[in-house]
């Protein structure tokens, strides 16, 4: 494939170059010819004039959980705990309750509906075992989508432990209580090494609930059996109650807690304190950030430019499909618009002046599309995100005289703000147009 005149995003920075062609071989990009002598097509190489089209890497979504997609908008208005908990939400008794083959055609269709807005690549934290992992590759095979599978054992000791008593705090005061599913000091709680194996065979890496959901030793356990090139991820301080109860518990924050794990993945820290971000750059772990779950949730807004400042890697993920709809488009626009807003009621603005952290900068809209491109594919360790030699021949071609988006000024805050599945032209996968036609 060989893409002509196109205006387009590329390199690492997602620098802008107004004419463009853009060459791929075996499923990779090999050539983008910014200025000076056209390459001619090669043999038998299918040619597409791209002008009045913006070629943009192809959209990463680091962070999903679409078997959730069973249960959209389930359980309206609860806290954290009681939609997602691991053993006392509403969430893992909608999954054990529904059928397989149901299941499967729902994580499917979050599937193709990613595709479909311009994302080729995603992250799962698949529930379920080696079978939930299995799952999902079923669901996704045959479509022209990335999944990255991180799955996770089943392995909750002490839950019918903490189950009983959750029941028990719910009948005394209608609500749910908020703490650890095990004993943080407690054994491994059947982590086995032999079973981590096993997972492993069917998944990309792990994902793991959170810290205050596995003792000291599952977490080194996961840490000691999960070599490259398998990820390690999991969920920490989400939420200003799950951060309460780990320092509660332990002394220890969350993160001091999840980094334990020695994780590539770090996702939410929307309750981070400074030193935990310090903490997780200097662990070199990226930190996937999930705006529109954690305000559906009520877990409040990630400071991104706190976490930048702090000298992490931040890419950006959807989250429970339970919750939101996969769309990155959307994910992009609400982090801008709300980081916005939260800066100006600090007083700071687009200056970051008064409550600002230290180094801070402005998010703006090429921050956090590299934030969903670029740095996405970073974090998952893929080469993936980027419009650039040896990448991924992975875009999406968007419609530059769209009603939405022309006179297009900017096109950066025009694909962050702006754009929608409806602007995108074509998305190309691997080489291969795969939804839309150029």
């Amino acid at each position: 494939m060989l893409l002509r005149n196109a205006c387009a995003l590329v390199g690492p920075r997602l620098s802008l170059a107004p004419r463009a062609d853009i060459g791929e071989s075996g499923g990779a990009f090999d050539r983008v010819v910014l200025r000076g002598t056209r390459p001619r097509p090669r043999r038998g190489e299918a040619v597409y004039d791209c002008e009045g089209l913006l070629a943009v890497p192809a959209l990463v979504n680091a962070h999903t959980h679409v078997g959730d997609s069973i249960a959209k908008d389930a359980a309206p208005g609860r806290t954290v705990d009681e939609r997602v908990h691991p053993v006392l939400g509403a969430k893992p008794r909608i999954l054990a309750r529904s059928r397989p083959d149901h299941l499967e055609s729902m994580m499917r269709a979050a599937c193709a509906s990613m595709l479909a807005g311009g994302t080729t690549t995603f992250a799962d934290f698949r529930e379920g075992g080696m079978e939930g992992a299995a799952m999902l590759a079923r669901a996704a095979s045959g479509l022209p989508v990335r999944a990255v599978i991180l799955g996770r054992l089943e392995a909750y000791g002490d839950a019918g432990r903490v189950a009983a008593a959750a029941a028990a705090e719910r009948r005394r005061t209608g609500r749910l209580p908020t703490g650890p599913a095990n004993s943080v000091r407690g054994p491994a709680h059947g982590v086995t090494a032999a079973g981590i194996a096993r997972l492993l065979a069917r998944c990309d890496g792990v994902g793991l609930s959170g810290p205050n959901e596995n003792s000291d030793a599952a977490l080194g356990a996961y840490a000691r059996a999960v070599r490259r090139p398998r990820l390690r991820a999991i969920h920490a301080a989400e939420t200003a109650a799950s951060s309460a109860a780990s320092r509660r518990r332990t002394g220890r924050t969350e993160t001091e807690r999840a980094l334990l794990l020695r994780p590539h993945i770090l996702v939410h820290m929307t309750h981070a304190t400074d030193a935990d971000l310090r903490a997780a750059a200097r662990a070199g772990a990226s930190i996937v950030v999930c705006p529109r779950s954690n305000a559906a949730l009520g877990a409040g807004l990630p400071d991104v430019p706190r976490m930048l400042a702090a000298g992490c890697r931040v890419a950006l993920g959807t989250d429970n499909v339970m919750v939101n709809a996969p769309d990155m488009f959307r994910e992009m626009d609400y982090l801008g618009r709300a980081t916005e807003a939260a800066q100006a009621g600090r007083g700071g603005g687009r200056r970051h002046g008064r409550g600002a952290p230290p180094g801070a900068q402005p998010l703006d809209a090429r921050a956090i599309l590299r934030m969903a491109t670029v740095d996405g594919g970073a974090a998952l360790r893929r080469k993936v995100g980027a419009i650039a030699r040896g990448m991924a021949a992975d875009c999406m071609l968007i419609e530059r005289h769209s009603v939405d988006l022309e006179p297009m000024h900017d096109p950066w805050a025009a694909v962050v703000h702006r754009a929608s599945a409806s602007s995108i032209r074509a998305v190309v996968s691997g080489g291969r147009i795969v939804h839309g036609r150029i």
